[in-house]
C-alpha cells in the first residue's frame, strides 16, 4: 500500500510543553517535549521512552558503543500537564479576549501559553 496521505488534524501539543506519559513502558514519567514529528503523530519527550542504540565510532563519539537516547512516543499516549494544578489534562481551544484562538486546559480552564 505504501505512502498513505491523509489530512492531519491540529495537534494539541507543541515543542516545549510539559507532558505526562499516560500509557506504555514510561507510564507516569513527565518531561518537556523536545521534538514533534507531525507526519507520524509522535513526539520525543525528555527522559521518557529511553532506548539503547548501538553506535559506530565517529567524531562525536570516538569509541562508539551503546548509548541511551529518547525514542518517539505516539501523542495519544501523552497528556499535557495543567499549568495551574500540575495534573494531566485534556486540551481545548477557545477564542481569548483579543480574538485569538488559544489552547486551554480542560480541567482548570487555564490558558496554555
Amino acid at each position: 500500500m505504501g505512502n498513505k496521505t491523509q489530512t492531519q488534524g491540529k495537534l494539541k501539543i507543541r515543542k516545549g510543553d510539559l507532558v505526562k506519559v499516560i500509557a506504555g513502558d514510561s507510564k507516569g514519567s513527565q518531561g518537556k517535549i523536545v521534538e514533534v514529528i507531525i507526519a507520524k503523530n509522535r513526539a520525543i519527550v525528555e527522559g521518557a521512552n529511553m532506548v539503547s542504540k548501538h553506535t559506530k565510532p565517529n567524531a562525536a563519539n570516538p569509541n562508539g558503543g551503546i548509548i541511551k537516547q529518547e525514542a518517539a512516543i505516539h501523542i495519544s499516549n501523552l497528556a499535557l500537564v495543567d499549568p495551574k494544578s500540575g495534573v494531566a489534562t485534556r486540551v481545548g481551544r477557545k477564542l481569548n479576549d483579543a480574538g485569538k484562538l488559544v489552547r486551554v486546559a480542560k480541567k482548570s480552564g487555564e490558558e496554555i501559553k
